[in-house]
């Protein structure tokens, strides 16, 4: 059983705190994050049950708590507007904790006390069939095939697997691992990604393919681990630092069956810090553990280095949004992209044979026109049942003043998301994991960020996205793209407002829409709703479009080409 009291007595604090989140997960809350740190003002984790907001603090304590604590968990649940409040304590409570419940109850607080025994008896109470979710399509169970194949075979001794954002990459590698641990006993599995965050979310993620005996081990930072918990450990999720500066120091890092690593194009970072533990563990080599590569976008800032080599020749499955698109896994696409910004007499003050994206950018587009952007958002607001939106945008101070001419138009509420400093202020834990509460739960309904959502965080019932911002990252573009394309209960679509402020972004416009309107060779596009459109106030921009293709020669090349690199010859209609 992954809750006994041993377990509860020897894990770590953040440890503890997992532990229950797993509990509450399996046990069908909804949206359960561990969101304790810093400034949380007393929560440690959060969750939804019955469109209720439930706030757990958890201590991990060597005595019963007594009543102060219960008296924090209150205010704490009241600054997150909680409607029910859970303390959980490692050795119980005492007569103070007990009887200071009774009274806040008879106040009207939904208050409630859970022991670490009442944490075992509720885990005890599972089946193995609350951990099991079943492939989502034959596109999964092909992937996940490909996978255990593979790992079976041994020879190459690596694989990788590349499924755009929203199609189940991690579901599909989890599934994987849990057929082979049924057919291989103590089978181990080094689970790596490269922020703790990350981390964290792949080990949840995880929890619904392992078994109510399974237990896992989280290495990072902030959770350093022992020699006999690493060697007795069966799923270890870690940081790559942690992992890269235990291989640094001289030490061993064998025992393992697998070496996964998530979001694996980062594998040629400057750190090659993935390369040291790739060698240290002799993964992919024969002999040593599998080497398995999970990525979305394959795509590399040094376009001379490859991971083929780290991960094998060819990918074990190749999955890319269009194919998404085209065949109903992931939400059907209205993509608008906006061309009113663009100042086409421009053009003819350049000059030569062999432009760059750069002098193109700075001659073609209209770089100040946020109220156009904010009224075709307040449009669209009235086209789309239930609107949930994320605004991607150039700065936090861009994303603060666009937040304020939504707010101020009143036809929903904004929000600012921000990671780093602004103007002396970070965002707090507490006013973070509130804003992301309140956007889950449909308090907030837009939510304008720069670069939060680009990996791991998913809001599935996001069902707009809005691009007001220059993105010259392909891999970043797609990350962000991903966030409002995957499939949710009684989403219909997704609507894309890209205000193109980049020569780049309009050659993917083309390559997205040559991608998901025309029929496949040899067969019939599934999903009929997908459409790409260029677009002007009043309808659609065909002249734009004609244009574009006349002088985009190599949309593929141009898609990924650096700002410098002269790759555009001058437009025969103005020469």
């Amino acid at each position: 059983m992954f809750i006994t009291r041993e377990i509860l007595k020897k894990c770590s604090w953040q440890a503890f705190e997992r532990l229950i989140a797993r509990l509450l997960i399996v046990r069908g809350y909804e949206g359960v994050r561990v969101v304790g740190g810093s400034g949380d003002k007393g929560a440690d984790i959060i969750a939804i049950k019955n469109r209720r907001r439930w706030l757990i603090q958890a201590k991990h304590w060597r005595k019963p708590i007594g009543k102060n604590i219960l008296k924090g968990t209150i205010e704490a649940g009241q600054a997150y507007r909680a409607k029910a409040t859970v303390v959980v304590g490692l050795e119980g409570f005492d007569d103070s904790a007990r009887d200071y419940q009774k009274s806040i109850i008879a106040q009207g607080h939904n208050l409630t006390l859970w022991s670490s025994s009442e944490l075992v008896e509720q885990a005890q109470g599972l089946q193995e069939s609350d951990y099991y979710i079943e492939p989502k399509g034959d596109y999964q169970d092909e992937a996940i095939k490909a996978i255990v194949e593979s790992i079976r075979r041994g020879s190459p001794n690596k694989g990788m697997v590349v499924m755009a954002t929203g199609l189940g990459k991690t579901f599909t590698a989890a599934e994987s691992i849990r057929r082979i641990r049924k057919l291989k006993k103590n089978f181990r599995v080094l689970v790596l990604a490269h922020t703790v965050s990350l981390v964290e979310q792949l080990e949840r993620a995880f929890w619904p393919f392992l078994g109510p005996r399974d237990s896992t081990l989280v290495w990072t930072q902030n959770e350093p681990v022992g020699y006999e918990q690493l060697a007795s450990a069966t799923m270890v999720f870690a940081s790559r630092d942690s992992v890269a500066n235990h291989c640094k120091s001289g030490r061993e890092l064998d025992g393992f069956d697998l070496v996964l690593i998530d979001e694996c194009h980062h594998a040629h970072s400057s750190s090659k810090a993935y390369l040291q533990i790739i060698n240290t563990a002799r993964a992919g080599e024969p002999g040593g553990p599998y080497l398995l590569g999970l990525t979305a976008t394959p795509f590399l800032a040094d376009s001379t280095a490859r991971l083929e080599p780290i991960f094998g020749d060819y990918p074990l499955i190749t999955i890319d949004m269009v194919y998404g698109l085209r065949h109903g896994f992931l939400s059907q696409i209205d993509y608008r992209m906006h061309t009113d910004n663009i100042r086409w007499e421009g053009l003819k003050d350049l000059t030569g044979n062999n432009l760059s994206p750069k002098q193109i950018n700075r001659a073609l587009f209209v770089k100040e026109w946020d109220d156009a952007v904010v009224n075709e958002i307040q449009n669209a607001w009235n086209e789309i049942k239930d609107p949930k939106a994320i605004v991607f945008c150039g700065t936090i101070e861009h994303a603060m003043m666009v937040c304020n001419q939504i707010n101020a138009r009143s036809f929903c509420r904004a929000s600012v998301i921000f990671s780093g400093e602004y103007n002396g202020k970070r965002l707090s834990q507490h006013e973070r994991n509130l804003l992301l509460c309140d956007f889950q739960q449909g308090d907030i309904n837009i939510i304008c960020t720069v670069d939060i959502f680009n990996e791991g965080l998913d809001v599935p019932d996001v069902n707009i996205i809005v691009f007001n911002r220059v993105t010259h990252s392909r891999r970043i573009f797609i990350q962000q793209l991903g966030r409002g394309l995957r499939i949710a209960k009684g989403k219909h679509s997704t609507l894309v407002l890209d205000f193109a402020q980049d020569i780049r972004r309009l050659a993917a416009g083309l390559k997205l829409k040559d991608g998901i309107m025309v029929p496949p060779k040899g067969g019939v596009t599934v999903s009929i709703g997908n459409k790409v459109v260029f677009k002007r106030v009043g309808g659609e921009d065909q002249k734009a479009e004609a244009f574009l293709r006349a002088w985009i020669e190599d949309v593929e090349r141009l898609e990924s080409a650096g700002e410098d690199i002269g790759i555009l010859k001058f437009p025969p209609e103005l020469s």
